[in-house]
């Protein structure tokens, strides 16, 4: 009688498991505006807020070479869910988005909806995009 009840049990959440799969999707993010083909591409996906846009605290961070003023990145197998990215061209490759003496960018990045501020990063709300399916994002560097 207990060995059918724990059967059943068993039964009952396998049977969850196809009836409410974990949704997986995939993410194209298109770079647009390149300013030359030097260096490499800092892509930053971040999930968690307090962490957006730091490079090093990202969910996963990629590191693509300049192959031309246009580029794409694909990431397959995304959890459904909130997302920010953030990009920046390492035209000098020293691994870091180079500022003049007064913080300002010297070199070109963007954000997730290209969202911008004058004198600092976007939130994570204001760049956010919402994974429900796949989906093709672009994001123009300046």
């Amino acid at each position: 009688m207990f060995d059918c009840y724990l059967n059943m049990k068993a039964l009952v959440f396998v049977s969850c498991l196809f009836l409410f799969p974990f949704s997986k999707s995939k993410l194209i993010v298109e770079v647009k505006s390149i300013p030359n083909e030097k260096g490499t591409i800092f892509i930053g996906l971040f999930r968690q807020k307090d962490e957006f846009p730091v490079f090093g605290k990202q969910y996963i961070g990629k590191i693509i070479p300049v192959s031309g003023k246009k580029m794409a990145y694909t990431f397959n197998d995304l959890a459904n869910g909130q997302y920010a990215l953030a990009i920046f061209h390492d035209e000098n490759k020293n691994g870091k988005l180079d500022k003049n003496y007064l913080g300002i960018p010297t070199e070109a990045y963007g954000f997730s909806n290209n969202a911008r501020r004058t004198f600092s990063a976007p939130s994570f709300e204001e760049a956010e995009i919402n994974l429900k399916s796949d989906l093709t994002i672009s994001i123009t560097l300046k």
